[in-house]
């Protein structure tokens, strides 16, 4: 294998890994965000370049489920300079840790079912999503392959539990859980988050979990569902979303319960930063009219809520 060849498959596996680089900086200069997976689109398409391009410095996005992403970062397997997670949970992992201060709300989204524009269910899917035919229906068709990311490290894996326990008492659909997950971590239909919508592209499932944010950010067509069960509506959080439980068992081996978080994003930098004045910038780039801008034309709602200290 030629010089050339080697750097070009050097390229390809460091984005198919999650990564994103700007040109012709310093391994020095490197300013690592590490983002839930999900936000992969907007961070290494738009508002990392923008923000390496006006700091001149080289970004590098880690995308991955977010407790899993929380969970190398405080056992040191990564280092990144600014933490960008979905909902609290991931956050509190690093905060006991002693590795972050405050953490900010940026922006915030809710859950909705993407489909494939290759499926051949595509028919189903626009009936589910004009309300002509009940979406958990659709996803119960035989031979319709759905994918969800691993409850056990990514609050979206979580978030979809929830989802469907919430619609069996919304709609009335006792079981309704089981007949399309299959079980809470059924490993048929778990993926890593970078590559679920990935493969909600290429056709190799139908449909998926996901966030508002990102399946406008893939440009994949999707069925938006009702607050109650949507999870983005925190006056529904106590008396409505709370009402559901289960649990899972984490890579430890340990079994833990989840609980219903508002589906926020937020952003902390890291205390071992190795460029903690720009980390801080960065944060402050996530708040501004610029990175507001950014995380709207891609889908992303208006941050909610306060800051967790």
């Amino acid at each position: 294998m030629g010089r050339l060849q080697s750097r070009r498959w050097a390229t390809v596996l460091l984005i198919g890994a999650g990564f994103f680089t700007t040109p012709a900086a310093h391994a020095a200069d490197v300013f690592r965000v590490a983002y839930a997976g999900s936000m992969g689109a907007v961070m290494d398409r738009f508002i990392g370049p923008a923000f390496a391009k006006a700091n001149g410095v080289e970004y590098q996005g880690i995308g991955q489920g977010a407790y899993g992403l929380a969970r190398q970062l405080e056992g040191r397997l990564i280092q990144a300079d600014v933490f960008v997670p979905i909902t609290p949970g991931p956050l509190d992992i690093v905060k006991k840790a002693g590795m972050i201060g405050p953490a900010v709300p940026v922006a915030s989204t809710q859950m909705v079912i993407a489909y494939s524009p290759k499926s051949k269910f595509v028919p189903e899917f626009e009936a589910g999503a004009q309300g002509k035919k009940p979406w958990y229906e659709v996803l119960q068709t035989s031979g319709l392959r759905f994918g969800r990311t691993d409850p056990a490290t990514d609050p979206q894996g979580q978030n979809i539990i929830f989802t469907m326990l919430l619609a069996e008492t919304f709609y009335k659909q006792p079981g309704l859980t089981d007949k399309i997950l299959g079980g809470y971590q059924n490993p048929q239909q778990i993926f890593t988050e970078p590559s679920l919508l990935s493969r909600l592209e290429a056709g190799q499932i139908d449909a998926s979990s996901g966030y508002l944010s990102a399946a406008t950010s893939h440009h994949l067509p999707f069925i938006t569902l009702p607050d109650e069960i949507n999870l983005s509506n925190p006056e529904m959080e106590a008396k409505w979303y709370k009402t559901v439980q289960y649990s899972i068992k984490l890579p430890s081996g340990k079994e833990t319960t989840p609980n219903t978080q508002p589906l926020v994003f937020y952003a902390a930098v890291l205390k071992d930063s190795k460029q903690p004045a720009l980390a801080e910038k960065f944060v402050q780039f996530l708040q501004s009219p610029e990175g507001q801008k950014l995380f709207r034309d891609n889908g992303y709602s208006q941050p909610k809520g306060g800051p967790i200290e």
